[in-house]
């Protein structure tokens, strides 16, 4: 070989090795876990003393206060709103979040019901509340409300004694169980899933410019479970196709106070193989900043036949659910919702214990990942 293509072939072997390598620390470099960023939360129990201690000896310093008490015809009592803090200050407890009076009970048990039932002019007053609520909660520091867009209530047919963890008990969803009840449609009567995003996107066009105002997020949670079109007269707006409706609801909107309270059991319930099908959708929706808050619950079963269980014994592996979302980022709460039942007086409380353990475990086990 010449000396001079000797030279070229030895210099563009250098180049050419110089640029494998650096394709290769990029992608190791995009490769490697991201900064751990989110905490273990709960959303029950309040701010009582009793409740505060109980979290505090557990390790749960980030939660969700539930809601100030309300003044009639106005909305929050911020002086209420203001104690709560400090009283969470007193144990080293953030108050994260509040929940809005737009709760999962149904329409029937609904406080704030014309909303959800397009209901005008009743539901203007409603909004005038809520948006007074938003400021209440920007002017607490609270920067996160929790609601629910729902007519039917939190659905379940029954409950599944699980022998092999101490007889405990799962609440249960089948369809075919709920058709035989034949149970009646609410006082919303048929209401479409166009109607629903109609009803949706009426009071959120007015409370969004306020929660940007006081720099509130607001996080929805999805109906819970997603269910075949028209039951009981209605079609839910996360259904029948869950990622589809959530998909909608996300692009409603481009802010950065618009999202969920992203219900890993709730979505999962929709879900024909939850272990697979619920990673995209923690990453789409975690790619797009609108994972607020996570409600950490774990199933057996999917679509119209699931049983909520222990984190630990569920269809879908947390570990890699926890990993998905360091991974997009996600700097909220991780917190238990739902929590099997036991006939021990006890029995709620050791489930929450149980679970706060392991969220930190989980969390502890992403965070080493990274130290690594």
């Amino acid at each position: 070989m010449k000396r001079e293509k000797f030279i070229k072939v030895l210099t563009a072997g250098s180049v050419g090795a110089a640029t494998l390598g650096q394709t290769q620390a990029s992608a190791a470099i995009a490769a490697s876990p991201k900064k751990v960023l989110m905490n273990v939360g709960c959303q029950s129990g309040g701010t009582s003393v009793e409740n505060l201690e109980f979290k505090a000896r557990h390790g749960v310093f980030n939660i969700d206060g539930g809601a100030p008490n309300i003044i009639p015809g106005k909305g929050w009592d911020l002086d209420d709103s203001m104690r709560k803090r400090e009283a969470c200050e007193k144990y080293g407890i953030s108050l994260d979040a509040y929940h809005w009076p737009l709760a999962s009970s149904g329409i029937d048990k609904a406080v704030f019901p014309n909303i959800m039932l397009g209901k005008s002019p009743e539901r203007d007053r409603e909004i005038e509340m809520l948006q007074q609520m938003i400021e209440v909660a920007g002017k607490t520091g609270v920067k996160l409300l929790n609601y629910n867009t729902t007519i039917l209530p939190v659905l379940r047919t029954g409950r599944t004694t699980d022998p092999k963890r101490g007889n405990a008990l799962y609440s249960t969803w089948n369809y075919e169980e709920a058709l035989k009840r034949n149970d009646p449609k609410t006082i919303a009567g048929d209401v479409s899933i166009d109607a629903m995003f109609e009803r949706i996107t009426y009071f959120l066009d007015k409370c969004l410019p306020v929660a940007k105002e006081y720099k509130v997020k607001l996080g929805n949670h999805i109906a819970d479970p997603p269910t075949p079109v028209g039951f009981r007269g209605i079609t839910r707006w996360n259904s029948p196709d869950v990622f589809a409706g959530i998909k909608r609801f996300a692009q409603l909107y481009d802010s950065e106070y618009h999202g969920f309270n992203f219900c890993i059991g709730s979505i999962a319930e929709g879900l024909k193989d939850p272990k697979t099908e619920i990673m995209p959708i923690i990453k789409w929706v975690g790619d797009r900043k609108q994972i607020f808050n996570i409600h950490l619950r774990n199933i057996k079963g999917g679509w119209n036949n699931f049983q909520e269980v222990y984190p630990d014994n569920g269809d879908m592996n947390f570990l890699h659910v926890v990993r998905a979302l360091r991974d997009v980022g996600f700097d909220g709460m991780v917190m238990p919702d739902h929590v099997p039942h036991h006939a021990d007086p006890a029995g709620t409380s050791q489930a929450f214990s149980f679970s706060y353990g392991y969220i930190k475990g989980l969390i502890q086990a992403v965070t080493d990942e990274v130290k690594s």
